[in-house]
């Protein structure tokens, strides 16, 4: 959606504040019991979100299509387009619109092409052994949707009965009447439509935590009798992995961004991991990301929010816990704030980060130490005598583990882990053996991912 923000820094900081300090643990295994089971691809899935109006010049699902192979070459899993939908013409912000104010939940913008286009490039993704998501906008459509004409007691309305915005800088949307059982139903066959006629392998779900926990429920369990979809909340209520197999790490999001921008320690991770592995339950899959299309459109772009630190954060976004996601043309050092509302085309230039990623993507597949879920590893930080500078942590499995060793210091760092000997690992970027020595010397700004 437009930019909301939905979990404001200062409350953020004050459930911190209520937290004890939590680090070296792992996900909590008895705080909330999921009731979902994820399917098993998902397992050990990426996921990389696609922006089809800025992804080429033509800005069609037929363009997008061709960029498949490389994705999967790339290490992606998920696919997740964002709205396929007809936006809607009244109050249209900008000249194209958002792609979150829906006219019809069961049509495609034609701008994007034809059923048959979005058809095509299913069936490419799963010829790669790659799955499609598309995202759900289910508590608000556009003035001008088709349900304003055929079922107008969907929608809440005023005490004049005119059709009400979820927000007051949504002016381009109305809400829907989101205890409406009637609407629901409406909803979850629209949903059926595309997992049954179009082969869609699940949803992506804006805002969902302002629409009812059961409502969630309700339709995963009807998509599941189709068959196993995957399901991935915009939200960080515990409560809504009853229905979703993944949730935002929004208030880690939130964190590095104040880390970024030097408005906060590394002491800062510290406690939102706490925070993140004390609320969530082992089982519940939780997506990291440096940015999506609400962090690059609305806060600033990769330079912008984290400097000379991104490939840092980023290594450790797609290292801490949960799945990996990464953000159409981040692969290509996207350095602009795509325009929301107006055609603002990726500059995809000599894909230089595109190593970068394939590396992070098919270690977060193939070491066992970062799968998802129950299956990933546990996190176990380790400390340094620089802890102001130095972050470092291991995923440990029974057969597996990852080490990673961040510094954010803009000057080299020469420290020792409290810990002692750390051993014998690889390389994963330079596929080369090393051994940490007693005392270890890392470059300003740099990164080391080793695994064994």
């Amino acid at each position: 959606m437009q930019k909301l923000f939905k979990y404001p820094l200062w409350a953020i900081l004050s459930s911190l504040i209520l937290l004890t300090l939590f680090v070296g643990c792992s996900p909590s295994e008895s705080n909330q019991t999921a009731e979902v089971t994820p399917p098993e691809w998902s397992e050990n899935a990426t996921i990389y979100e696609v922006n089809i109006r800025q992804f080429s010049p033509e800005g069609t699902f037929e363009a997008f299509t061709e960029d498949i192979p490389r994705l999967k070459e790339m290490g992606v899993e998920i696919l997740w387009l964002m709205p396929i939908h007809p936006i809607g013409e009244v109050n249209r912000k900008g000249t194209l619109g958002s792609y979150y104010s829906i006219v019809d939940y069961t049509e495609v913008n034609p701008e994007f092409g034809t059923k048959e286009d979005l058809q095509n490039l299913v069936d490419t993704a799963h010829e790669h052994d790659m799955k499609v998501i598309i995202d759900w906008v289910a508590n608000h459509t556009a003035w001008d949707a088709v349900w304003t004409e055929t079922n107008p007691e969907f929608y809440e309305t005023d005490e004049d009965g005119n059709f009400m915005r979820p927000d007051e800088d949504w002016e381009d949307v109305i809400q829907l009447d989101v205890d409406n059982r009637d609407m629901w139903e409406a909803m979850i066959q629209a949903m059926e439509y595309w997992v049954r006629d179009h082969d869609i392998d699940g949803f992506r779900a804006d805002v969902a935590y302002m629409v009812p926990t059961e409502f969630w429920i309700e339709a995963r369990q009807r998509l599941d009798e189709i068959k196993p979809v995957f399901m991935l909340a915009e939200a960080e209520e515990p409560e809504l992995h009853q229905a979703f197999d993944m949730s935002y790490a929004w208030s880690y999001a939130s964190t590095i961004r104040e880390i970024g921008a030097g408005n906060a320690g590394l002491d800062a991770l510290d406690e939102v991991l706490s925070e993140n592995f004390s609320r969530f339950d082992k089982s519940d899959y939780r997506m990291f990301f440096t940015t999506n299309h609400d962090e690059n459109s609305w806060t600033g772009s990769d330079p912008e929010m984290y400097g000379d630190n991104f490939e840092n954060f980023a290594v450790l976004s797609a290292t801490v816990w949960g799945m990996p996601l990464v953000y159409n043309g981040q692969e290509s050092g996207l350095d602009k704030q795509l325009e929301f509302f107006e055609k603002d085309e990726i500059e995809w230039n000599n894909y230089e980060y595109e190593d970068f990623y394939s590396t992070l993507l098919h270690l977060n597949r193939d070491n066992r130490a970062l799968y998802n879920g129950e299956a990933g590893g546990d996190y176990l930080k380790v400390s340094t005598d620089s802890d102001e500078s130095i972050f470092s942590y291991k995923r440990i499995t029974e057969d597996d583990e990852v080490f990673v060793i961040l510094n954010f210091s803009d000057s080299e760092q020469s420290f020792v882990f409290d810990s002692g000997d750390q051993g014998e690992w690889t390389n994963v970027f330079t596929e080369s053996e090393m051994t940490i020595p007693a005392e270890f010397v890392m470059d300003a700004n740099s990164y080391l991912l080793l695994e064994k």
